[in-house]
């Protein structure tokens, strides 16, 4: 298998526990390793036979811009059961994270793999 990479996708998020994040989108960044077979893609150079990446980033980003959750834990397992039933991906490993949610930090986040197969 060979895999896509998608680092940094910067979306405007409602996330969290207090109600100042309820009213205020946040920003939060995606980065994802996806498992897809390319070699089909890589022969015919066209992009019906390949994973369109594209399409994943637009799909995920709709579907954080329409929803609203209290935990980033909640929306990872969400965002991994659309892009694995809604695309050509076996595995994937995605990370979500909240930019300086936390004082003196950086940013908070978590990584999850998940599989088609459960």
């Amino acid at each position: 298998m060979d895999k896509i990479i998608l680092t940094d996708l910067r979306i405007d998020a409602v996330i969290g526990i207090w109600d100042w994040e309820k009213r205020n989108p946040q920003i939060i960044t995606i980065d994802l390793e996806m498992l897809t077979d390319i070699k089909k893609a890589s022969q015919s150079d066209s992009i019906k036979d390949a994973l369109d990446y594209k399409a994943v980033s637009k799909r995920v980003k709709q579907f954080i811009q329409e929803s609203q959750f209290n935990l980033i834990e909640t929306l990872a397992e969400n965002v991994a059961k659309i892009i694995l039933e809604e695309f050509d991906v076996q595995w994937l490993k995605l990370k979500i994270s909240k930019p300086f949610a936390i004082r003196d930090s950086k940013d908070i986040g978590v990584c999850i793999e998940r599989t088609k197969d459960g």
